[in-house]
């Protein structure tokens, strides 16, 4: 199995991308630190899918495949103190989405301090899970892997027509996020400069659920026939960066939507 002995982190456990994340990493042999701002969420979440699952603060047991934490990423305190607790660390997932009330919403109606509260939730966050992630690192000195989430709208300029007779749209602050994680990834890599840090982004496609089927159809029609992803569809690459078959893979960014992009 791919990551047999290997114990990974994962950050947003409870949303539909990241406990998709726990369950695929369980069938290639990982341990699992499964976490989200709720323990009850995630484990609630995780049980559902039918995972054995340990909800111990400890995060240095071996009860169970997945242990369930709680960890707020906009915690500064918290993430600091948790990085440092982790005796064992193999690679480690962000797939958490912090985000304010008002986000969502159209160019025109987005006002300045919206926008600079959802890039500080979200790319403030990513940055401090990375960071953390590279102080783990320089103290252990063991191998040591990390995904980032980015976007094909962190690649791209949105093709805004998808969104016609709906009203959905990509949010501004989510393009702007999306890109500038993938060069925290790069930056962090280079800072650190070492070959057995690694940090590299996966960049999906539009993912299902419960989107209107307008936009559905619209979307299929950029794509080479797939259209929009499943989260499943997600983890394969993600699984990859973590396993050793990427071991001199840094400073990346996997694209993975069935041609959206071309």
């Amino acid at each position: 199995m791919l990551l047999e002995n290997k114990t990974i982190l994962v950050a947003g456990a409870a949303g539909l991308l990241g406990s998709h994340v726990v369950e695929e990493l369980l069938k290639h042999g990982a341990k699992v630190i499964a976490t989200d701002v709720s323990q009850e969420l995630v484990a609630q979440r995780l049980s559902a899918l039918g995972l054995n699952i340990d909800t111990d603060t400890d995060t240095n047991t071996d009860s169970a495949d997945v242990k369930c934490q709680a960890l707020n990423l906009l915690d500064e305190k918290g993430v600091r103190y948790f990085f440092q607790s982790i005796n064992t660390l193999d690679g480690a997932v962000n797939c958490s989405y912090p985000r304010n009330k008002a986000y969502g919403k159209h160019f025109y109606d987005v006002d300045l301090a919206n926008f600079n509260e959802n890039v500080s939730l979200h790319l403030g966050s990513a940055f401090l899970f990375t960071q953390q992630c590279a102080a783990y690192f320089e103290k252990n000195q063991a191998p040591l892997s990390v995904v980032n989430m980015s976007s094909i709208y962190g690649v791209v300029a949105p093709k805004f027509d998808v969104y016609d007779n709906t009203q959905m749209t990509t949010p501004v602050e989510y393009a702007a996020i999306k890109s500038a994680i993938q060069h925290i990834s790069r930056y962090t890599t280079a800072y650190v400069n070492n070959s057995d840090f690694r940090v590299n982004c996966v960049s999906p496609g539009g993912i299902l659920d419960g989107q209107p089927t307008d936009f559905v159809n619209a979307y299929r029609a950029h794509t080479q026939g797939k259209g929009m992803l499943e989260a499943k569809d997600v983890v394969g690459p993600i699984v990859y960066l973590l396993s050793d078959l990427s071991a001199h893979m840094t400073g990346q960014n996997l694209v993975l939507d069935d041609g959206f992009t071309l």
